[in-house]
């Protein structure tokens, strides 16, 4: 059986839905900031190639930042908010009988 979680109390629900919006406002920024430098360098390295090299090369990389944050971003909120101590799994032994 599930316990009570922090996060059933709509102010603990929303300051760590605040924080994880927080949290992927910067990482958004960080995901600029690095497509920007990819996309630099690949100009600077092979010039102007083809627009699709850009595009797939702008998308690659922010699409796999930016799940890495929300997935990541979901595991702190989560853990930090006391979820997945409110999580009881216990099997007794006649189960495995």
């Amino acid at each position: 059986m599930a316990g009570h979680s922090p996060l059933d109390d709509p102010d603990n629900a929303a300051h760590a839905w605040a924080r994880y919006r927080w949290l992927l406002r910067w990482m958004g920024l960080a995901t600029l900031l690095t497509v920007l430098a990819v996309d630099g360098w690949l100009y600077w390295q092979f010039g102007f190639v083809s627009i699709h090299l850009y595009i797939a090369a702008s998308l690659g990389v922010a699409l796999t930042m930016m799940l890495m944050a929300a997935l990541m971003g979901l595991v702190f909120l989560s853990s930090g908010t006391g979820h997945d101590e409110s999580i009881e799994y216990r099997l007794d032994s006649s189960h495995w009988e």
